[in-house]
């Protein structure tokens, strides 16, 4: 089974969901979101995790965490863990609650921080349980807007920074921000691999936090190769030399991981043939 690539790193910034076994509801009451909340507090606490945003839905939730020690991998499995622990006592059941991995989209801050706060508070909108987020209890947009109670798992602090210095003024230019994003189109254009969002060059910034997994095959392709450079690029300039032309093909299938058809359709060679320059170069450098 594919497993989904982690890029870990001090300060790091994501997007995270985790989505309740067989869609079945992993909140089944307010009592059990608050239980969720309070398990959220002692793991930011322990793993000094910051906590942006978050959204608490039926079967699903959200999260934008930030990792000053770059440890998401370690604190969710406290997270997902303690709760389904507590979870099953409380309803009586045994099992696991969640389906499979949690997810989690890197951002870049300086691009889509804001973007990706307000898409999480927005979900019960979208989802049409509420028709402003304000109406939806179980998201952090009522504390950070200044109309409801800080939850003790919540930092509230960088996103109004984003809108001033003065509280208010910010928190009312947050709620309109939040407002003016109801219509808006989807924030995952940018999305590369599947895991990163950013603009241009920076998922090829991480470049130094993949290498050393792109021989892990049950990471996706997609993503252990994530940064590499696209195949026009890789092309450049090469025109018809043939010899050129040829050590780029070896290198674009072999260092950079795309694949024989994927090459030939590029170039407009059948795959068999991109096969065999790769046998030929491969002979002549023994």
């Amino acid at each position: 089974m594919a497993r989904p690539l982690r890029i870990e790193y001090d300060g790091a910034l994501y997007h995270v969901t985790s989505r309740g076994n067989e869609r079945r509801a992993a909140f089944r009451d307010d009592t059990d979101r608050e239980l969720f909340l309070n398990t959220l507090t002692q793991v930011t606490e322990r793993f000094h995790w910051i906590c942006h945003a978050y959204c608490l839905m039926t079967n699903h939730y959200h999260l934008v965490i930030e990792t000053p020690d770059g440890n998401l991998s370690r604190g969710m499995r406290q997270l997902n863990g303690v709760y389904t622990q507590a979870f099953n006592k409380r309803h009586r059941r045994v099992g696991h609650l969640f389906q499979g991995r949690f997810k989690a989209i890197l951002i870049q801050r300086e691009s889509h921080f804001l973007e990706v706060c307000r898409y999480v508070v927005l979900n019960p909108v979208r989802a049409k349980s509420v028709k402003t987020p304000q109406q939806w209890k179980w998201s952090s947009f009522g504390a950070t807007a200044g109309l409801t109670r800080e939850h003790r798992c919540l930092t509230t602090d960088d996103i109004l920074g984003e809108f001033g210095q003065q509280k208010a003024s910010a928190q009312r230019k947050y709620r309109e921000f939040v407002e003016a994003g109801m219509e808006k189109a989807s924030i995952w254009e940018d999305l590369k691999a599947q895991s990163v969002l950013g603009v241009e060059g920076f998922a090829e910034a991480l470049l130094d936090h993949v290498m050393g997994k792109r021989g892990i095959r049950e990471i996706p392709k997609g993503q252990r190769f994530l940064g590499r450079p696209a195949l026009d690029k890789l092309f450049d300039g090469i025109g018809d030399r043939k010899r050129s032309r040829d050590g780029v093909i070896a290198a674009a299938v072999k260092r950079y991981g795309y694949s024989q058809v994927e090459v030939g359709n590029y170039l407009n060679l059948h795959y068999s043939t991109i096969s065999r320059l790769i046998k030929m170069i491969g002979e002549n450098q023994r």
